[in-house]
């Protein structure tokens, strides 16, 4: 039974959850439904807000097989509760699920994936299933996806399509003839409708859904007890406030649902041909295709409704949707196996691995080719939620929960407000109890105190700060679809960069050639484009080997492909559909030189005959495009000129790769220096090869062979140098984050020495710096893996080039003092395919290599986003830039992703810049930092509100008092919200510090300066209540009370005597309340001053005009009305007149009380406390600046300040990334040495480690 209980549902992805199994319980349910009777409904909303409380409370724990009810928790940090309902799909009402057809699909009918399974298993499986369990399918939808119960596996599962566990043969020999009728409707009736509903929810829906948020339901609480006791002003205040800020959240909540709708609905219901099984084509709505139907795409193209592989013909798509690369693409159908030279049939189909043969959800199909008689044809692998646009939705609908220590700190605070609440609760029930209070007024008046310590306007101030920061971000150009974010973005202490269009400009210029002729280098050449080379093969690849095509007359394709073409002058003609005809289906496009380049080059003989056909002979038909692929970094072509009988095979891509490709001795022997010499120049290097085909390849031997078949024996033509200049921006930007003390690292598809030499010249790796090369090589035939540490710059150039074996060249954070060290740092450099090998077998290395790795290049787009983890395991706060072309995982990983490019694709990032420039990034954090530094003054001057007014009312409790109804409106009202809704307006200052701001509220710093605030207030105030008691003319109050000889003013005199059967209920107008009401109305004004700091995150609060005005006006007003009564105001403030002596000994308190909070916040605590205690820390941690900014120093040391912490001064850092710096410093075998290896000790690692034996 308890193998039963608890069991995982999608093991090692990233929605990993444990699932638990429960049945209804009618017992449990009748006492819950007592219990809710009994609370008035309260017991209800506690089950609504916790979901596995709600199961606990109303089910019994019973086999996941056999249950009612699933009961989710996500594996992450989050440890999230989700509760689901089991359905069941019933197929017996089906015409077409007959008991033999379904028992060769269904495992006890439930389907998980149609997969072809030759062995057998499943059908072994079947038979122990009888037919009637088989009827009927069990299943649960969790966030858009249906899981079904799976009998193979006992567990659910969710319906996968054809993109898992289906090999590229078994596509062709039993997909391709498409579904019947019969099948077609069976298969939908277990994938459901293709789409991808977003629904938008009606407006009473996300109202109630709003309303129920358990701050509201405080509010309405909080509303209810001011009714009671007829304090119904700020009660109408608090209601408008709250429906303001409801209809305000509807309005956006809405919106975002209308957006996401209105962008998935292009492609909703599109009609579309399908082939069925009896080769009829059937014409139907694209939400009734299923996975394995067979799609035709139309000649004028479409958008794609669902994932789909090509297996007929060519389509040229624009997949800005998902990569935000708005250049075309060329897709081609997917290699059959069965049919190639050189098979490998056994090879899974996979839509990443394939991705140039598949055609992605939402993708717009431009435009098709197709060769004679032949429809385009692709088959359905994902519909609905599954497809690729489906799951980046999903991402959207559910996001993961922002983990931010602020937030999470900002709950523990409201938890000890709400234990001074429960103090206060209890005092004012004993207090009561002793004075004979009746009991209504002691319900009310304890149950008042909980409303007035937990403030109900904090959420709304709390986001005043964030909202503004919004709006000043979109003024420089820079758009936010998760506010919430801007607060975290002040945190971040390291920025990932890409480097093409990020980093350095988006297009490369063509800087010259170098072609290669006996195994020679030839001198760099830097026209292409003349007479003399028209006719070679190193301008015939430039010319065939690309994926450029023709749209509406204008050429287009990838921007490098672009460059070459344009340097060669060539023109490229796209055959017609008749034209392709009349060549016997051989040249689809046709490409050739212009006519002023041919006659120079022609023979002396005829010349005017040469001069007629020579533009027609000499044109290049490009029979086959192999795309291409970042997996293999390489494509190729098989061309054909016009009358030749052989054909062409030309290969482009990776030097490195191009030359394993070649014959040996066409390879040059100086190929990897004249390599590395360009490639540390910054230069992005390309290499061509070509070889003569066989003659017995026929057109349409060509258009079934395997790329492996084309792609080797080549002959090595020479390279393409290439220019990839860095943007005029770039290093200022980067010297102005490592001043900030926040890291770089760039990640790139491009080649490692080429972003090496872009990290130096754009000063992200300093030229005395060092690099380590960590090249990682996979376990292979039976030997371990292994990395080997090459230092990237000459040794040879060391006076002793002996001390490489010593102790001196690895680098060593051993050095006392920071000259030395800023002379010593060493970054690492890797690959993709290294990063791979890293991660998967020498997990222990990881942390030490995301300390100062800085280079990683060749990083496939998943590679980016393990990356992103990576570094986030070691607790940075990680900011991600890119140009959205592949990094959307990365941007949506990182706690700040900014996207450069405005395309659909910026849907997957936080935060999109309308400029495409990384100056973006600096302003993004000064923003982040001024809005964390807002919400820490707002939280802290909320805490101190609720404090001061706390006390205030605990003091007049003690005379059984309050604060009259329109006092509580002045302070709530005139004073807090004036003043916390302007406080938040200070801009960000000018430029980045290298100090950061605490994480969280429960930093030292932020606690001491909050208890001392306190601690003064409650020691004015009480001076004041007690000192008013002291005083020769007091008396307790009564309505014939002349504290201030008055007599003569009768008109004074009569307005309070007009109130007295109120006066006498509520005993709100005495000489201690008009105390306290004058000291604690100016307090609220001191601290709002003290707590409103400007530099360094934010500028100085003088220049913030509103506040300014604001606050000048308050103080203005509470004084006139001390100072100068006005019968009137003292009417309906309800406060008595006390002797001008004491009016003149209150201003005395307040100027003290003034005096004293702001020394303590802004002298103490900023200059002795921070300089004190900051110089202690330097000794020990700002030596390794490099690694840690030196506020995270600040978090720990202020913790050493408060009293039960006084002895955590030698404590662990709590950041993993500055503890691993201080390992570090001693450890003796770090850096690696250059030329040592590094293996793993076995291929078998237990709990995820593995020993690490270095050899020389």
């Amino acid at each position: 039974m308890d193998k039963e209980e608890r069991k995982i549902i999608n093991q090692g992805q990233e929605d990993e959850m444990e699932i638990y199994g429960y049945n209804l319980s009618r017992w449990k349910l009748a006492i819950v439904s007592l219990g809710v009777i009994c609370t008035g409904g309260f017991l209800l909303l506690l089950l609504y807000w916790m979901p596995e409380w709600r199961v606990k409370a109303t089910c019994v724990r019973a086999a996941i097989k056999d249950c009612d009810v699933v009961l989710l928790r996500t594996t992450d940090e989050f440890k999230m509760w989700f509760c689901a309902k089991i359905r069941v799909l019933s197929l017996e009402t089906h015409p077409v699920s007959s008991p033999k057809s379904m028992s060769n699909k269904l495992s006890n009918g439930h389907a998980v994936c149609l997969i072809e399974n030759p062995t057998g298993e499943n059908r072994h499986g079947i038979s122990k299933y009888s037919q009637a369990e088989s009827q009927q399918i069990r299943y649960f939808t969790h966030h858009s996806v249906k899981y079904f119960w799976n009998d193979t596996i006992h567990n659910f599962d969710f319906l996968k399509g054809l993109d898992e566990g289906v090999s590229c043969t078994s596509i062709y020999e039993k997909h391709s003839a498409g579904l019947t009728k019969g099948m077609h409707a069976y298969r939908k009736l277990l994938y459901g409708v293709n789409e991808i509903a977003v629904k938008v929810p009606s407006v009473f829906k996300l109202l109630i859904k709003e309303v129920l948020n358990p701050f509201y339901i405080f509010q309405l609480f909080s509303v209810i007890l001011w009714s009671t006791d007829e304090y119904y002003y700020y009660a109408l205040a608090i209601v408008v406030m709250s429906i303001v800020s409801i209809v305000s959240s509807l309005y956006s909540i809405r919106k975002q649902y209308v957006m996401l709708h209105d962008m998935v609905a292009t492609h909703s219901t599109v009609r579309v041909s399908v082939c069925r099984g009896n080769e009829e084509i059937e014409e139907i709505f694209s939400t009734d295709l299923v996975p394995g139907d067979v799609m035709v795409i139309p000649l004028n193209g479409t958008i794609m409704p669902c994932d789909a592989v090509l297996i007929n013909g060519t389509c040229i798509v624009n997949e800005s949707m998902l990569t935000g690369e708005s250049v075309p693409v060329t897709k081609t159908n997917l290699p059959n196996p069965s049919v190639a030279v050189k098979g490998i049939g056994d090879e899974l189909y996979n839509p990443e691995t394939h991705k140039r043969h598949t055609l992605f959800c939402g993708t717009t199909v431009i435009q098709t080719r197709f060769y004679t008689g032949e429809l385009v044809k692709a088959i359905v692998v994902r519909t609905g939620f599954s497809t690729s646009k489906g799951q980046l939705v999903r991402s959207i609908l559910y996001p993961k929960p922002t983990d931010f220590k602020l937030y999470r700190d900002a709950y523990l605070f409201l938890l000890c407000l709400v234990a001074v609440a429960g103090i206060g609760f209890i005092y004012t029930i004993i207090n009561s109890i002793l004075n004979e209070v009746q009991v209504g007024v002691i319900i009310i008046e304890s149950l008042d105190i909980i409303t007035i310590t937990v403030p109900p306007a904090l959420p709304a101030a709390m986001t005043a700060g964030i909202v503004y920061a919004q709006r000043r971000l979109k003024k420089i150009g820079i758009f936010c679809i998760s506010p919430q974010r801007i607060n975290i973005c002040g945190q971040l202490n390291l920025v990932c960069f890409d480097k093409t269009g990020t980093l350095t400009e988006d297009g490369l210029d063509l800087w010259g050639i170098q072609r290669v002729e006996n195994a020679r280098f030839l001198s760099p050449e830097e026209n292409v484009c003349n007479e003399m080379l028209v006719k070679s093969q190193f301008v015939a690849c430039l010319a065939t080997c690309h994926s450029l095509t023709k749209i509406e007359g204008v050429l287009s394709g990838d921007p490098l492909d672009l460059k070459m073409f344009e340097a060669i002058g060539w023109i490229l003609e796209e055959a017609t559909e008749e034209e392709t005809a009349l060549h016997n289906r051989i040249m689809p496009t046709v490409v050739r030189p212009p006519k002023q380049l041919l006659p120079e080059s022609t023979p002396a003989g005829n010349q005017e005959m040469e001069l007629f056909e020579l533009p027609a002979i000499y044109e290049i038909g490009i029979v086959r495009q192999f795309p291409f692929s970042s997996a293999l970094q390489r494509m190729s072509v098989v061309a054909r000129v016009l009358g030749d009988k052989k054909m062409d095979a030309y290969m482009k891509g990776a030097p490195e790769v191009i030359a394993s490709l070649c014959k040996p001795e066409t390879v040059p022997v100086d190929f990897q220096n004249v390599l590395e010499d360009f490639t540390k120049q910054g230069f992005r290097v390309i290499a061509l090869a070509h070889r003569k085909l066989e003659s017995k390849l026929t057109w349409h031997k060509v258009q079934n062979i395997s790329r492996d078949a084309i792609e080797n024996n080549m002959d090595f033509m020479g390279l393409i140098i290439m220019q990839n200049k860095l943007k005029q921006e770039t290093p200022a930007v980067l010297e102005d984050l490592h001043k900030a003390n926040i890291r770089t690292v760039m990640v790139t598809g491009d080649n490692m020495l080429t972003a090496v030499s872009v990290a130096r010249d754009c000063g992200m790796i300093l030229p005395q710096d060092k690099v380590i090369i960590a090249e990682a090589l996979p376990p292979k035939d039976g030997k371990v893996a292994k990395i080997n540490w090459h230092y990237a710059d000459s040794l040879t150039q060391c006076s002793h080039p002996s001390a490489i074996a010593s102790e001196a060249i690895p680098v060593k954070l051993v050095h006392d003092s920071l000259e030395d060290l800023q002379m010593t740092r060493y970054h690492f450099a890797m690959n993709g395919k290294s990063f791979s090998v890293i991660l998967e077998h020498f997990q222990d290395l990881v942390p030490k290599l995301m300390l100062h790795g800085t280079v990683f290049a060749r990083m496939a787009p998943d590679q980016k986003t393990q990356l992103i983890e990576a570094l986030q395991n070691v607790d940075y706060f990680v900011g991600m830039c890119g140009d959205g072309a592949n990094d959307c995982g990365a941007l949506k990983r990182a706690h700040g992703g900014i996207s450069l490019s405005e395309l659909e694709a910026s849907v997957a990032s936080p935060f999109t810049s309308k400029t495409p420039s990384i100056s973006c990034v600096p302003n993004l954090i000064r923003e982040g930092r001024a809005a964390l530094i807002t919400s820490f003054c707002v939280f802290k001057f909320m805490a101190l509100y609720s404090i001061i007014q706390y006390f205030s009312v605990t003091l007049l409790y003690s005379i059984l008092s309050n604060l009259g109804d329109f006092q509580f409106l002045f302070i709530d009202l005139a004073i807090i919200l004036v003043v916390v809704f302007t406080m938040s307006l200070n801009p960000a200052w000018k430029e980045l510090v290298a100090q950061r701001p605490p994480s969280g509220l429960i930093s030292g710093a932020l606690l001491f300066s909050v208890l001392s605030q306190i601690i003064i207030c409650i020691g004015f105030q009480s001076l004041g209540f007690f000192w008013v008691k002291q005083q020769p003319w007091y008396e307790v109050w009564h309505p014939k009370s002349d504290a201030c000889n008055t007599t003569g003013s009768l008109l004074w005199n009569s307005s309070h005597l007009d109130n007295e059967t109120e006066l006498d209920e509520h005993n709100i107008q005495n000489y201690e309340n008009t105390t306290v009401f004058f000291i604690s109305s100016f307090q609220y004004l001191i601290v709002a001053i003290a707590f409103s700091k400007g530099k360094p995150f934010r500028q100085p609060c003088y220049k913030n005009y509103f506040f300014v005005f604001s606050v000048i006006f308050l103080y203005v007003f509470i004084l006139f009305i001390m100072l100068y009564p006005v019968a009137s105001v003292d009417q309906v403030l309800q406060i008595v007149c006390v002797p001008y002596q004491w009016r003149v000994t209150m201003l005395i308190i307040v100027l003290v009380n003034a005096f004293v909070s702001i020394t303590v916040e802004n002298f103490f605590l900023d200059m002795v406390l921070w300089k004190v205690v900051f110089n202690r820390d330097k000794q020990g941690e700002y030596r390794f600046s490099t690694t840690q900014p030196p506020q995270e120093s600040v978090d720990r040391w202020g913790k050493c300040c408060l009293p039960w912490a006084l002895s955590c001064g030698k404590k662990i850092p709590k950041a993993k990334y500055m503890y691993l710096a201080q390992e570090l410093l001693v450890d003796p075998e770090w850096p690696p040495k250059p030329q040592t290896t590094t293996e793993a000790k076995g291929l078998v690692k237990e709990n995820g480690s593995c020993q690490i034996i270095t050899i020389t």
